[in-house]
């Protein structure tokens, strides 16, 4: 399934770039994220708890970058494997641009499932991949606004 969306950033694109290669950051954006390490340069290794209808499982996983174009454009592609649940697959191109608001970053992405997730059907796993890119784009972006990543409030952690 693919999934198209576009967000305008209140940053500028170099400040926009650095954060989409932190670890730390990342992990905060990424709901369900318990931890993520790497670099962008050797890929990033995560641990991420998700409920996806009656299924709950933590997923470790890999992520690399690829078809980098610093400060403009990269492809992310991972893969997390979540015991007896199964295993999710995807990829998201993202691609930043300067706008007169800040930085428009745009995304792309397709992902697959497999195992027991993949039995849940295909509207509840679109609906799941949707709410799950949305969650981590508007939580990427209050993170960098100054907002907290939860509600877009006040951020307490600076």
């Amino acid at each position: 399934m693919e999934i198209k969306g576009e967000r305008i950033i209140n940053a500028d694109r170099q400040t926009v770039w650095e954060a989409l290669n932190d670890p730390e950051l990342l992990c905060r954006a990424i709901p369900g994220c318990q931890k993520m390490e790497g670099s962008p340069a050797e890929g990033f290794t995560a641990t991420v708890t998700q409920k996806v209808g009656p299924v709950k499982a933590t997923f470790r996983g890999v992520v690399r970058l690829e078809d980098v174009v610093p400060a403009e454009s990269y492809r992310l592609v991972g893969e997390g494997k979540g015991g007896v649940a199964g295993f999710a697959k995807g990829s998201a191109d993202v691609r930043l641009e300067d706008v007169p608001e800040g930085t428009r970053l745009s995304y792309t992405v397709d992902a697959r499932v497999g195992g027991k997730l993949a039995q849940l059907g295909g509207r509840i796993i679109g609906g799941f991949a949707r709410k799950m890119a949305d969650a981590f784009f508007e939580r990427f972006q209050n993170l960098l606004e100054g907002r907290d990543a939860e509600d877009g409030g006040p951020s307490t952690t600076g």
